[in-house]
């Protein structure tokens, strides 16, 4: 059975929606995944289940409204997709909490970054339904524009890693 990692938008994030990771795991486990497990408070959350990806995106998502009031963005990739986002990371010289991986419900497309501003010198790069960006200073003080971001939800390299890790040892247990 697949193993899959969903990361909630706008969860537990500056105040907005608060969803506490044990009512996460409990809404999952209502739809049927199993091996539930979540990451640390930003809306992490990995398990099994025999569906296609984008049934379980859809079906969580649309759970998750239901229990929130509203739809809070829910993007799901496999282990073997979050390794190779963590692989293909731009910006070698960047610190892993400075680069985020801003994850997209679909492929952006080709123009997505024509128009970012970028006044701290932030940098970004595309790829498929992620997008990369190097903050020099930081995410919480960038002035950063960039509409392409809007319906995403970001992670820290260091955390994208850590789930890839974890999805592994799901795996594992085979």
């Amino acid at each position: 059975m697949p193993v899959y990692v969903a990361l909630l938008r706008a969860v537990n994030v500056g105040g907005t929606s608060s969803l506490p990771m044990a009512e996460l795991k409990t809404v999952c486990e209502g739809l049927g995944f199993t091996e539930v497990k979540t990451y640390i408070q930003s809306g992490n959350v990995l398990f099994r289940s025999d569906e296609a990806e984008k049934t379980v995106e859809e079906r969580l998502d649309e759970a998750l409204g239901k229990k929130m009031g509203k739809r809070p963005g829910v993007m799901v990739r496999s282990r073997k997709e979050l390794d190779k986002i963590a692989a293909d990371a731009p910006f070698p010289e960047a610190k892993p909490n400075f680069l985020l991986v801003h994850f997209l419900p679909e492929k952006a497309p080709g123009d997505a970054l024509e128009k970012m501003v970028a006044p701290d010198g932030e940098e970004a790069k595309l790829a498929g339904r992620e997008i990369y960006v190097h903050y020099p200073n930081g995410s919480g003080r960038s002035k950063l524009k960039l509409s392409a971001l809007k319906p995403a939800t970001s992670r820290n390299l260091n955390t994208v890693r850590k789930l890839a890790e974890l999805a592994a040892a799901l795996e594992g247990k085979d």
